[in-house]
């Protein structure tokens, strides 16, 4: 008879699995931790320590703050596996905070959460979960993991697409992938509430993460600041035309594609129309601005990238995609084209606005995700289809 795998797709008895549990605090990790352990698994919770905790932080609605610590061991405890406590604050400070706030210097928007699973969480744990004799990681992402016919791990969006996590996941390599597993990408959330109050978990009603877990209540200017004192020399705000239309204190106060908080008034443009930030000159310190159609974009330069599926290569011919350069937004259609060394070009097929670098571009297929990679600019290029 043949044998079948486990829920995990290894061939192994659960209770000879063992999974490491990258644990949060939030409910999302304890309910894939507790689920796995009732199902026989040998579970180990990990909780990274990634951060100073202050009280401003341990009240926030972040993730990994000083409360979540303990409610992950609570978690472990009440369900009778272990549970320990990694501290990676060194290495957090420099793959993640260091290049957050360099990112803002340079005029950038950074995805510091895609930084975060990129080299602390899906290097530095997972190589740590392998110390441990694991077989596989666990995590309680929103994402959907199978296998092709070949036994190649793919990752697709969750089916709950208002959930789904899979932009903050483009970066996780095919070798990470072979070795991670995501329990809940096949569920809604009211489902994984539901889990948790069955299991009797204390963190079944604990409100979502909202904040990048470093930058309480949203202050990243005051995060940026602190890292990096000159961070507010003042500059001007200057039109395209080349007017200067007024002052800043910092760039860090400006993110290409804003609108609210210009500090310019209004009674300048024609009918009065709102201006936005469409380029930030850190050279010069100006920010500049002007109509909203001038953010108009559709040509799409990225580095970096990673290719699940792929060994590599560019293949010098246009890709039929989707992409998305926020996480909330739906995947609009465009053409790839990877090149040499790790780079590519995005062709979108209409234009959009408010694309910076720093970014991420994520590249999907269907709802099967690609890969993807960072944005280092972007134009309009509306020709770019003809000339394909």
């Amino acid at each position: 008879m043949e044998k079948l795998p486990n829920s995990l797709g290894l061939y192994k008895a659960p209770k000879d699995t063992r999974v490491v549990v990258a644990m949060s605090g939030g409910v999302d990790s304890s309910v894939t931790a507790a689920l796995l352990h009732e199902e026989g698994y040998d579970v180990v919770g990990v909780t990274l320590q990634l951060y100073d905790y202050g009280a401003a932080v341990s009240k926030s609605k972040t993730c990994c703050a000083g409360q979540d610590i303990y409610d992950a061991k609570k978690v472990a405890d009440a369900h009778g596996f272990p549970h320990y406590v990694l501290n990676y604050e060194s290495n957090f400070r420099e793959s993640v905070i260091d290049d957050f706030a360099d990112s803002y210097m340079r005029g950038e928007t950074p995805i510091p959460c895609v930084k975060c699973n990129q080299s602390v969480k899906f290097r530095d744990l997972l190589e740590m979960a392998k110390d441990l004799g694991a077989d596989c990681m666990a995590t309680g992402h929103y994402i959907k993991r199978t296998t092709d016919e070949t036994g190649r791990a793919q990752l697709h969006r969750a089916h709950d697409h208002g959930k789904d996590q899979s932009y903050f996941l483009f970066a996780t390599t095919q070798e990470q992938l072979d070795f991670l597993r995501f329990p809940l990408g096949g569920w809604s959330k009211d489902k994984t509430r539901a889990e948790a109050q069955r299991l009797g978990l204390l963190t079944a009603d604990k409100p979502d993460s909202q904040d990048i877990c470093f930058v309480p209540h949203g202050d990243y200017a005051r995060v940026v600041k602190k890292i990096r004192p000159d961070a507010e020399d003042p500059g001007e705000i200057v039109h395209m035309d080349g007017r200067v239309l007024g002052r800043h204190e910092g760039i860090i106060h400006y993110t290409i594609g804003q609108r609210k908080g210009l500090g310019i008034g209004g009674g300048i443009s024609d009918n009065n129309e709102p201006f936005y930030v469409i380029a930030i000159n850190t050279a010069e310190k100006q920010v500049i601005v002007g109509p909203k159609a001038a953010l108009a974009r559709d040509l799409l330069h990225v580095k970096d990238c990673n290719w699940l599926g792929s060994d590599g290569t560019h293949t010098d011919r246009f890709i039929t995609v989707q992409t998305k350069f926020r996480s909330v937004m739906t995947p609009v259609p465009a053409r790839l084209l990877q090149k040499e060394n790790g780079t590519a070009e995005i062709h979108l097929d209409s234009p959009q606005y408010g694309i910076s670098p720093g970014q991420a571009a994520v590249i999907y297929e269907g709802d099967r995700l690609l890969g993807g990679g960072w944005i280092t600019g972007a134009e309009k290029n509306m020709n770019a289809r003809s000339a394909a």
